[in-house]
């Protein structure tokens, strides 16, 4: 998943979020940028801009820093003066069109944790997802409109009201299908 400025400069909030804690999670473990860098798989000139708020990072690639510096993604993503991650509000994706957005709401304890997501995506709109990990899981609820989830092997046409529960260890594409917003709940256990 990839955090996108958008076409109007609008900045997500993770990211604005995401520069402090990385800064502040590595320096409370001793690390260098170099020796993040190492751990995580990320460049070490990512992590600098990363850290000066001047990143435009795929949502996977923080996740990867959240596992080199031992915390979860919420840990990583979370406002500041939040007490915890059941509340974060943060917008993470933003399409071409002011109607497409990602939020993630907050986290619960999974056996490692558990993202809700509440998700819109205009008229014609779509957002590719990343593989994630072999354990990884997702839970989607359809609110208002038509969602199609497609990958290498299967296509699925979800109406307003209508679930599906998968696995996502490899790629797909989640795309509105009808006219008008679709808007869904998207739950990602880790």
């Amino acid at each position: 998943m990839h955090s996108q400025a958008g076409n109007e400069g609008r900045r997500p909030d993770v990211l604005a979020h995401a520069a402090g804690n990385v800064r502040r999670l590595r320096q409370a473990r001793g690390l260098s940028q170099a020796a993040l860098s190492e751990r995580s798989g990320i460049s070490r000139r990512m992590i600098v801009a990363i850290e000066g708020n001047e990143a435009n990072i795929s949502l996977s690639s923080l996740d990867r820093l959240a596992a080199a510096l031992e915390v979860s993604f919420a840990e990583m993503v979370r406002p500041p003066d939040a007490p915890d991650s059941r509340r974060i509000e943060s917008v993470a994706w933003r399409g071409a069109h002011p109607d497409s957005v990602a939020t993630l709401l907050g986290t619960a304890p999974a056996s490692r944790e558990a993202e809700l997501w509440l998700w819109s995506l205009a008229e014609g709109e779509r957002y590719p997802s990343e593989a994630g990990s072999e354990n990884w899981h997702e839970m989607l609820l359809v609110v208002d409109g038509t969602l199609v989830i497609e990958a290498a092997d299967a296509r699925h046409v979800l109406a307003a009201g209508d679930f599906l529960i998968f696995g996502s260890a490899r790629p797909y594409v989640f795309a509105n299908g009808g006219g008008g917003p679709v808007r869904y709940v998207r739950i990602v256990v880790l």
